[in-house]
């Protein structure tokens, strides 16, 4: 055996035991919710009542999770993409600061800024207790991460030329930003929304000071079930977890291929790419 081929092999070998590493707890855990008896294993059967118990018990914290997560990524848009613009446009000591000011709720820890939310609006009663204020602290939580995401692709284009292009041409500023730079950022903005969403749903520290009896969230559910109920059925929410995690993330990642485009040459560019004679 040469000693590339060697290589190869110790890291593939490498490879698949992280692998193994990261997958095999994921389906333990699934399999333990799926068991009549966790202690007993495979053997004592496979049934779905486990599921069945979390789903009539905790039913309305997951589709609180994603209606919280829908509404954080429908905010983190609509303010991290102008946000990352305007950064990306003015390159100054001022947009720098402002920048790493943006990343200090991910830099400090989410019990407190749950705290500091609590302080500050813990008097607005019906604020305080509804599912909107959870929505905030996800929203402080997540909006770096888009704006982290969309600048570096940002960074990346010539935006002044884009932007003087598309000026000479006639457009106005938001027919450049909506037709020239959004299109451009695509890769980011996609990426930005996988990291929000997934962040949002799975988001614990945040949500276990800010949520109250009525407003949890499936993580708070699922430390609930784990802590109180059988094994099994903490399992059996953590696999409906995956169930809903996976598929999103492999739409994303799906959304987030590169599309193959067509080009179908019209008259002028025929005219255009023949040769022209001296």
């Amino acid at each position: 055996m040469t000693t590339k081929r060697l290589t190869l092999s110790l890291q593939l070998a490498f490879t698949l035991c992280v692998c193994a590493f990261m997958v095999v707890p994921v389906i333990m855990s699934a399999l333990a919710g799926l068991a009549v008896n966790y202690f007993t294993g495979l053997q004592s059967g496979l049934t779905l009542r486990w599921i069945i118990e979390v789903w009539n018990g905790y039913g309305d914290t997951i589709f609180r999770s994603i209606g919280i997560a829908l509404a954080c990524l429908g905010l983190t848009l609509v303010f991290g993409v102008p946000v990352a613009y305007v950064l990306a446009r003015r390159q100054t000591r001022l947009t720098r600061v402002i920048e790493e000011m943006l990343m200090l709720p991910v830099a400090v820890p989410g019990l407190a800024t749950a705290l500091a939310l609590i302080s500050v609006f813990g008097s607005v009663g019906e604020f305080r207790t509804s599912w909107t204020f959870i929505l905030v602290g996800h929203v402080l939580f997540t909006l770096p991460f888009m704006v982290r995401a969309v600048l570096s692709v940002l960074l990346a284009l010539d935006l002044r030329t884009l932007e003087d292009g598309a000026a000479s041409l006639g457009a106005n500023a938001l027919q450049r930003f909506f037709h020239i730079i959004i299109p451009n950022c695509r890769d980011g903005i996609l990426a930005g929304s996988l990291m929000v969403l997934t962040l949002s749903i799975g988001e614990f520290n945040l949500t276990w000071l800010l949520h109250t009896p009525h407003t949890k969230t499936l993580p708070v559910g699922l430390a609930d079930a784990y802590a109180s109920m059988r094994l099994e059925v903490g399992s059996a929410y953590t696999l409906i977890f995956f169930l809903m995690i996976v598929p999103l993330l492999l739409a994303m990642q799906a959304l987030a291929r590169p599309r193959k485009r067509s080009f179908v040459p019209d008259d002028d560019d025929t005219l255009n790419s023949l040769p022209l004679k001296p």
